[in-house]
């Protein structure tokens, strides 16, 4: 799946990649870097923090979810959870200021997902072929259970079992515990990641949709210490309108 949202650049040195071929989400041995999404959106003309193929007018809402985004925005997003120290699941932690890293661990079968910023949290994927917990074993939370397989170039990360306790883009889109996530990740040159994802909660949504962004590569740098709860002055300014 093409990612139609996100912005085409001329390619920079080659993707690199593990002995086996399938691409390296990381920096290369001896170097160091991390994932820089920036401040927000990539795409330009969209709004949207997961920027869809589509205006936000036609996001699939629930009228029950239409009612609380738009509330959400009247607020001006005042009772975001992640300005109060919440961790950022789904696509949210992958739009951060703060960075990301992606560490592939072979002789464990599963990849690690790094954030930067806020509460510092550490994201597991399986790729040893396990299924995800089912009834009672299946604990919600904020980032959920991911379990991942590679095509092609392509890794794909399929995620369930997420929590209501926070905002999985930071435009406030609502969500309910039958959110199920498809992430697809992608290392097109060496200097870009290509994330894309797919939400389908019918619960929350009529059908489900998709959105996508790049995430720029910021080499010689390791990330800086940051804490969300050291210092925390955001939530004192969200009192909305």
């Amino acid at each position: 799946m093409e990612c139609e949202a996100c912005p085409q650049r001329p390619p920079s040195a080659p993707t690199p990649r593990w002995p086996d071929g399938h691409p390296l989400l990381s920096a290369p041995p001896g170097q160091i870097g991390y994932w820089d999404s920036g401040t927000g959106s990539l795409t330009g003309k969209r709004g949207n923090n997961l920027p869809t193929n589509m205006e936000t007018s036609e996001v699939p809402f629930q009228p029950w979810a239409k009612a609380l985004y738009e509330e959400r925005q009247r607020t001006q997003s005042k009772n975001d959870p992640h300005a109060r120290c919440a961790a950022p699941g789904g696509p949210r932690q992958f739009h951060t200021p703060f960075g990301l890293l992606i560490y592939e661990l072979p002789e464990a079968k599963r990849v690690l997902i790094l954030s930067g910023g806020g509460v510092r949290t550490w994201r597991v994927v399986y790729l040893d072929g396990r299924s995800h917990p089912q009834g009672d074993a299946l604990n919600p939370g904020f980032l959920g259970h991911s379990v991942g397989h590679w095509e092609g170039d392509t890794l794909v990360i399929d995620t369930i079992g997420f929590n209501e306790k926070f905002w999985f883009v930071r435009a406030g889109f609502p969500h309910t515990e039958a959110l199920h996530l498809t992430e697809r990740i992608s290392r097109p040159d060496f200097n870009t990641l290509k994330y894309e994802a797919t939400v389908d909660d019918p619960r929350a949504y009529t059908r489900p949709w998709s959105g996508g962004w790049l995430i720029n590569w910021h080499p010689g740098e390791d990330f800086e210490e940051y804490f969300c709860t050291d210092n925390n002055r955001d939530a004192e300014h969200l009192v909305g309108r």
